[in-house]
């Protein structure tokens, strides 16, 4: 399996590490390649994860900086007229598909599967990606009628800023991991490409597919376009570059999703923002994140009732909170209902020299703080998948939170849910199960169950090694003389007239 990623595993400072980690650990019945995309100098000297065994090698390359000595083919100024020629003609392709309107995506699909093919015969494009001649298909693109007002607008110096932008973005063009000729076959090997991002982490499975036939699996717990879309953008880069780079992201992941076997997501939430972003339904699966359950069993196996007949004061736990104003709003209510109510704050503090009677603050939350509690409630700021929730929901803790992103599909009714930023609301959710201990218990119980049902590192693990085995099996045969012996060494069935289609241009060299 080539493990693909961007800005993580195996970077000890890399996001979405400790999933991958469990994954890789948890499926020893493989064997692993890692294929790793850095994004800073500073997580490169982090260092890596103790890698298990069935990793047989990393391969590693930075997406920060500029282009390594030799790592971008010959220089620009040393191609022939055949070269200058084809580069000039995708490189144009991929830039009017992110100036112009309407459907472009067959236009980038060439573009980029042309330039793909160039820089495996070239063994590189960094050097013409930043050319003056790229700088002027951009321009040409920008000037072109019908372009998006403000990619007419652009500036030279716009243009250097988006063209190295975009070089990096397709660094993985100008790598070594395709076959070189010293015998090293790279992703020639690998029999399933599995991307943990869509974006340049895909790439190199984009590139696999075309090349080898390589099927390739996409899994996003962050949907890498709604974060590139809700990111505050930087004050240094004008509308003219927010403009062109926010349409070639869009591009990329639209092909990726067209080229992907099965995409994977989180939660509904993500995949309806991948099905808005240009996947096919049918392709879409959901794999929830896989937490350690054995570190809430002692929480969520004890008696909550046994412990309030200690005497001690109802609590209250308010996860990722303490800065939301309808919060001490409803804590206002409850007090006079509970006037020995004490309320734990998990989370930043107001920016205020007094903190209200009975209330703490804590920056971390741990099965200790969920035992505390006798109702949890979660933060009305929810962006993702809810962790928090179920790591409450592990320690068989009765919950009330906001109906927002994925918080209704989380729960499944083991808990309450009010409207967002309604302090009555929320104060009422939580006079109601204060004063009934039975459900509270009920509502406890039924929200482990349900954890330990769906969001353990076991379901996860296994959800993607059925995933793995499903996108195989369909997979086209590699083996010059496969052994009948082996699992999958014939395919089961061709691949559906769907992936066949899905985009010729792309998929046509191989």
């Amino acid at each position: 399996m080539g493990l693909l990623s961007e800005g993580g595993y195996p970077y000890a400072a890399g996001e979405g590490g400790e999933w991958c980690d469990r994954l890789v650990r948890g499926l020893g019945q493989h064997d692993f390649e890692l294929y790793a995309l850095s994004r800073t100098a500073r997580q490169e000297d982090s260092g890596w994860y103790a890698l298990p065994g069935n990793v047989r090698r990393v391969r590693a390359a930075p997406l920060w900086g500029g282009p390594a000595p030799g790592a971008g083919g010959r220089a620009y100024g040393a191609y022939g007229r055949d070269q200058r020629r084809r580069f000039t003609a995708h490189f144009g392709d991929l830039a009017a598909a992110i100036t112009l309107p309407g459907d472009q995506a067959y236009r980038f699909a060439d573009g980029l599967g042309g330039l793909a093919d160039l820089a495996r015969e070239e063994g590189g494009l960094a050097a013409a990606l930043r050319s003056e001649l790229a700088l002027r298909a951009l321009e040409t693109a920008c000037r072109a009628p019908g372009a998006h007002p403000a990619a007419y607008g652009t500036r030279v110096t716009d243009l250097l800023v988006v063209s190295g932008l975009i070089e990096r973005a397709l660094r993985p063009l100008s790598l070594d991991w395709y076959g070189t000729a010293d015998g090293d076959r790279g992703l020639a090997a690998v029999d399933l490409c599995h991307a943990t991002s869509a974006g340049s982490a895909a790439l190199p499975g984009l590139l696999a597919k075309r090349f080898f036939g390589t099927p390739l699996l996409v899994t996003e717990y962050e949907i890498g376009l709604r974060e590139y879309y809700l990111a505050s953008a930087p004050a240094d880069l004008s509308p003219s570059v927010r403009t062109l780079l926010s349409a070639f992201h869009r591009r990329l992941t639209a092909l990726i999703y067209s080229e992907a076997a099965v995409i994977t997501a989180g939660d509904g939430q993500g995949r309806r923002w991948q099905e808005r972003c240009g996947a096919d339904r049918s392709r879409l699966r959901t794999v929830h994140p896989g937490m350690d359950a054995s570190l809430y069993e002692a929480v969520g196996e004890g008696d909550e009732s046994a412990a309030l007949r200690t005497g001690g004061p109802p609590t209250l736990v308010w996860v990722g909170g303490g800065t939301e104003p309808h919060l001490w709003e409803a804590l206002a209510t409850l007090r006079a209902s509970e006037p020995e109510l004490r309320l734990r704050v998990v989370g930043v503090p107001p920016d205020t020299d007094t903190t209200p009677e009975g209330v703490s603050f804590g920056p971390a939350c741990g099965p200790e703080d969920y035992a505390a509690g006798s109702v949890v409630l979660l933060s009305g700021a929810v962006d993702g998948f809810p962790t928090a929730l179920a790591e409450a929901m592990f320690c068989a803790r009765a919950t009330v939170s906001p109906d927002v992103g994925a918080v209704r599909e989380v729960i499944g009714g083991t808990g309450l849910v009010v409207p967002p930023r309604d302090p009555a609301a929320l104060a009422a959710a939580c006079l109601a199960l204060l004063g009934d201990p039975e459900r509270r218990a009920r509502l406890g119980a039924a929200a482990r169950a349900r954890a330990l049902e769906l969001f353990t590192v076991e379901q996860n693990v296994a959800g993607f090694g059925a995933i793995y085995l499903e996108v195989l099996s369909r997979a086209p045969v590699h083996l010059g003389n496969p052994d009948p012996s082996v699992p999958f060494s014939h395919a089961a069935a061709p691949l559906s007239a769907t992936s066949r289609t899905a985009s010729p241009t792309w998929a046509g060299r191989r």
